[in-house]
């Protein structure tokens, strides 16, 4: 079968700016090839900056952030559109190959509904009419397992969850009939049950329509489900090529095998001896519309332990931590601190209890002003607990640079000239600064490459030996939670499900929820997810 996407030493760069230097050329991607033909997956991992999402938006002869394609040739169907005008890459576009980005709720023009913005592509190129595209949409809705798929694309961006807008997307790149589809980490932000739907989903409209597509991610687990092939990098070249088999079971390099074994430890569980530190007592909760997202929750943190907090989206995780932190005020229970009872809202709670309970959030890119210093970053609690000023608030900012394995080098640099790993860990540096005895940890590694995340997880490992300092791990991924919890907490809907030490609660026998919650993790092994399908369907049909 001849080679839809044939891609030949590729080269692609970009100009940095470096603070008080001359502008200079960086390689994003070196020296790439590759092949792909009509109706297989091609995976694309490595860690951030490795050139993966840069080499899917070339397929599309697009430089994303000023990149530019300097050298190689992109084949599509025997045709190197990088000798295009740009009037031709405009019909490729949208037409011939299409891409589904790794947030669908930026993707999506909240003022229209889905139905109009899945055919648009399809109706601007012309390929076939308003009643053809409609049909074909809701074919689509069909096979990719949406709600009502006649009326589905009545709905407006806010009334579906974020699996479905995810899959609405798909729908959105299948409906022009394409030739190669570029995935572009489509399942990174979604938890655990939603991530093996969508996944389940692109993997049978791949099949019925016999699209190609590049999928890239970060996730091998999640990668192995889905391709044919995986092609791995790091810092812009090839590590190695080869059958999502031969990746997972025989890797030949270095880097791939620390992908393959990444997280595979499990912490040493530590029993709970001591009062709690922490104490939420039957908390409930309610949004200002009165819609109630907590139901009669109640858990507890020991010192110098971790808890860890699991479920899907909308579970009610995040909003625990909300509550705890004063920001949303329970309608209902009490959360105590040291024996001593919280105030409900954050506004009327003592410096001192502010400083105490800090936040790590998911997202460091939002967490952090992007025109502050790392100095000015990390330094602002210091001044607003301490009063540190001047050269004794720089040696305190570089003593925690220190703690965080960054060093002083990075204290004048702004968050765009860090990594995600270094923003993370800015971010970590800055809960610190605080002195506090619980941090609340929201997914600070979800957004992060494994070996990356797996550095993070270190880290903070190795600071709560050092300060005794306790977390509340907010997280949808298990293996996160064998590595670093001493107990669990299982939510749904906002209610506790289950809550005790790791090992009672990741062992069975299990609440169908819970089972259905660890059943959905993928794992490093070929066809688990239609063994999982598989076994789904024997369930619902009482076999």
């Amino acid at each position: 079968m001849p080679d839809l996407l044939s891609v030949r030493n590729l080269k692609i760069e970009a100009t940095a700016y470096p603070p008080g230097e001359p502008p200079r050329t960086v390689t994003l991607v070196d020296n790439v090839s590759f092949d792909l033909t009509k109706g297989k997956v091609l995976g694309l991992i490595g860690e951030s900056g490795a050139g993966k999402s840069t080499i899917g938006l070339a397929a599309l002869a697009y430089g994303r952030g000023g990149a530019r394609i300097a050298g190689g040739q992109i084949g599509l169907n025997g045709q190197d559109i990088l000798t295009l005008g740009p009037k031709e890459i405009r019909g490729i576009r949208g037409a011939r190959v299409c891409y589904v980005a790794q947030s669908a709720a930026a993707a999506f023009n909240p003022a229209h509904r889905l139905g109009e913005q899945v055919i648009e592509a399809s109706l601007r190129h012309r390929i076939m009419s308003r009643a053809e595209a409609e049909k074909r949409a809701v074919y689509l809705f069909r096979i990719l397992g949406l709600p009502e798929p006649e009326t589905f694309g009545r709905r407006f961006p806010h009334q579906v969850s974020g699996g479905q807008l995810q899959r609405a997307m798909t729908a959105m790149a299948l409906c022009p009939n394409p030739e190669l589809i570029v995935f572009d980490e489509p399942t990174t932000a979604l938890d655990a049950t939603t991530q093996i739907d969508v996944l389940a989903a692109i993997k049978h409209a791949i099949e019925e329509t016999r699209t190609a597509a590049l999928y890239i991610t970060h996730d091998l687990a999640v990668v192995a489900q889905v391709s044919d092939d995986i092609m791995v990098l790091r810092r812009g070249r090839t590590v190695e090529c080869g059958s999502v088999r031969q990746i997972i079971e025989m890797p030949r390099e270095e880097y791939t095998r620390a992908l393959v074994n990444v997280r595979q430890s499990i912490r040493q569980e530590t029993a709970d001896q001591s009062d709690p530190l922490l104490k939420v007592e039957k908390i409930s909760a309610r949004y200002p519309n009165g819609f109630e997202v907590l139901h009669d929750v109640s858990l507890h943190l020991p010192k110098g332990q971790t808890l860890a907090i699991v479920g899907e989206s909308g579970s009610g995780k995040s909003t625990l931590a909300r509550v705890i932190t004063g920001l949303l005020p329970p309608s209902e229970g009490r959360i105590s601190f040291n024996r001593k009872e919280l105030t409900p809202a954050l506004k009327d709670r003592s410096k001192d209890d502010l400083r105490r309970i800090q936040l790590i959030y998911q997202m460091a890119d939002t967490a952090m002003n992007p025109r502050q210093t790392v100095r000015d970053i990390i330094g602002r609690p210091l001044t607003f607990y301490y009063g540190l000023r001047g050269a004794v608030k720089t040696a305190r900012v570089k003593e925690l640079l220190d703690q965080i394995e960054m060093g002083n080098g990075f204290i004048d640099r702004y968050p765009a000239e860090l990594s995600g790993g270094q923003k993370q860990r800015v971010v970590i540096a800055r809960a610190l600064a605080a002195q506090p005895e619980v941090i609340l940890c929201d997914e600070p590694t979800s957004a992060l490459d494994p070996l990356v995340a797996q550095g993070i997880l270190e880290l903070l490992m190795r600071l709560q030996k050092e300060t005794a300092v306790s977390y509340l791990f907010i997280t949808h991924d298990i293996a996160i939670v064998r590595a670093i919890a001493d107990s669990v907490a299982v939510m749904h809907r906002g209610r506790l499900v289950r809550f005790g030490p790791r090992s009672k609660v990741l062992s069975p026998p299990f609440d169908d929820y819970t089972d259905l919650l660890l059943k959905s993790v993928p794992e490093m092994e070929v066809g688990w997810l239609e063994r999982v399908l598989e076994a789904r369907r024997m369930e619902s049909t009482g076999n």
